[in-house]
């Protein structure tokens, strides 16, 4: 046994070592920055993603794109996770931190070809990480939260590209409202947002420039009789996550009557309970019911002429919303009913839309979004949300930066002149951290259709004469003062990128074996578009087709 090695994997099992490993996995980890860097700016382009049954989503968004994309190489799925990460945690620039990190392992791929070891670049990078966090701190701007033309600005370029721009001033006014509306103040007498009282509903079928900001919540349904009140101004509201009509019984059982009478005995009976039921809900003194559940037609007839309007089928999400709307709990048994389950506030009926508004004590709002097919309308959701997450973080951030690739060229200037002062090897991985940065700049000109190369030669002169708020219009292909511009983002959304991406890429290299129970081939093997045994290989497509795509 001397000198023989010893085997302790499976047959079927595979292993990749060293520069081999770290050249698989810098590969797949770049796959997936370039499958989302042409959907970046104001000019990017759009995805569409098909899934297995035929459903087909339009989207620039890079946390869409990248989360419903079939993804089976365990080192693209850890990129992807830092697109879930920025999203959970700044709300949008998850496109900027997965390119940056496939920028991040392009250039660490070019220092291990020059026999830099991973560990000088992976602590060159760290230093550089935190020297672009703390030049960042410096080069933010404060910001008044209650500067609506600022927060509209954030607004504006977060939806930018995304569908909503050719309606951006309604838009724009509307989540800055939307914020306000739920901004609440926390324990330490900070003011915040919480968008957990914000309710989002969307409605295909009229334009994007007619959505609307409705104080309260909102539900799309008719009453369920037609002699019902439609509005009610002193509306008592009971809330119910349950059936409104008789229980049914548990185990099957069969009924045999033979005379007509006992069938019309048992009948009376059952409408006898249904009257004890609304008799039960009248006593309250409630005049509006609201139901996740069904009514039994019986029921109906009885509400109705109580004159109390009955609403079934409703959301779940909006029976929750209602409740914290009109500062009510949600019922689970129609016996138990009291007038402290009663809920106050304004019922209106809007017949245009068919919908029921509520108005209520409690802290809410519902941005009603509309567009012309359920397509649009889903993207402007999208859009939309990355919005109220960008003005939610500066109101409780209170820093913004330049957009339009100002800030990253100037960190990227800071982070080069830093460089001579780091010793040893790991110089070389600050130089080639400040050179990913410069990235968003340069895809924002190719995605524009300008000269990457000229684009950023002019921006690193301008910034060089000291002007830190100069990026790109997209639109002109000229240098300008985005801020001015009001091309602005928020600072944290920023740092979280930059965090992210640094973190993704160091995790990515430290990697120098791959053990894998199957193939360790990459993607497109003998099925077109498919997976290759094994789960380590590439990316298969959605149902075959996104392998095409990219």
């Amino acid at each position: 046994m001397q000198g023989q090695p010893m085997i302790i994997l499976g047959e079927d099992s595979q292993r990749m070592k060293d520069q081999d490993a770290q050249a698989h996995n810098i590969s797949a980890a770049r796959a997936v920055a370039e499958s989302v860097k042409s959907t970046l700016g104001p000019k990017g382009m759009d995805k569409m993603l098909v899934d297995n049954l035929g459903d087909v989503t339009v989207t620039n968004d890079g946390v869409t794109i990248l989360t419903e994309m079939d993804i089976d190489n365990p080192t693209a799925s850890m990129i992807v996770e830092v697109a879930e990460t920025q999203e959970d945690e700044a709300g949008d620039g998850t496109t900027t931190a997965v390119a940056t990190a496939g920028e991040l392992l392009k250039n660490a791929e070019d220092l291990l070809d020059q026999d830099i070891h991973p560990t000088s670049i992976i602590r060159g990078f760290n230093l550089a990480s935190e020297k672009a966090r703390e030049e960042l701190d410096e080069i933010a701007i404060d910001v008044d939260p209650e500067d609506e033309e600022v927060l509209k600005n954030v607004a504006g370029t977060s939806m930018t590209g995304k569908g909503a721009e050719v309606n951006k001033e309604v838009l724009t006014d509307l989540v800055v409202r939307a914020i306000q509306q739920v901004t609440v103040e926390a324990d330490d007498g900070s003011y915040v947002p919480d968008l957990e009282f914000l309710n989002i509903h969307k409605q295909s079928g009229r334009p994007a420039a007619e959505s609307e900001l409705l104080e309260g919540g909102l539900i799309d349904k008719d009453p369920v009789h037609a002699k019902m009140p439609k509005n009610v101004e002193d509306a008592k509201v009971l809330l119910f996550d349950t059936d409104i009509e008789v229980d049914d019984t548990e185990a099957n059982t069969q009924l045999s009557v033979d005379d007509p009478d006992q069938l019309q005995e048992f009948i009376e009976q059952e409408e006898q309970r249904l009257k004890e039921i609304v008799e039960n809900i009248k006593a309250t003194g409630a005049n509006v019911v609201v139901t996740q559940k069904g009514i039994d037609d019986m029921a109906e007839h009885y509400l109705a002429r109580e004159g109390i309007l009955a609403i079934r089928r409703a959301k779940k999400s909006d029976i929750e919303f209602l409740s914290e709307v009109l500062e009510t709990r949600i019922i689970s048994d129609v016996d138990s009913v009291s007038e402290d389950d009663i809920g106050h506030g304004t019922v209106t009926r809007s017949d245009d839309d068919e919908r029921f508004e509520f108005e209520g004590p409690g802290h809410g709002a519902t941005l009603l979004l509309r567009g012309s097919t359920n397509h649009v309308v889903d993207e402007l959701e999208r859009g939309i949300n990355d919005a109220l997450d960008v003005v939610a973080s500066t109101v409780a951030d209170g820093r913004v930066l330049a957009g339009g690739g100002a800030v990253e060229v100037e960190l990227a200037g800071r982070v080069r002149d830093y460089a001579d002062s780091v010793d040893g090897r790991e110089q070389l991985a600050v130089e080639a951290f400040a050179d990913s940065l410069e990235l968003v700049p340069r895809v924002l000109a190719e995605n524009a259709g300008l000269d990457s190369i000229d684009t950023l030669v002019d921006l690193r002169a301008a910034h060089e004469a000291g002007d830190e708020h100069a990026g790109l219009n997209v639109y002109t292909g000229d240098v300008v003062d985005t801020f001015e511009a009001g091309v602005v983002e928020p600072a944290h959304a920023k740092q979280q990128a930059i965090s992210s991406a640094t973190e993704a890429a160091n995790l990515v290299m430290k990697i120098d074996d791959i053990i894998a129970a199957g193939d360790l081939s990459t993607s497109g093997g003998e099925e077109e578009g498919g997976a290759p045994g094994g789960g380590m290989g590439g990316m298969g497509g959605m149902g075959g087709g996104m392998g095409g795509m990219m």
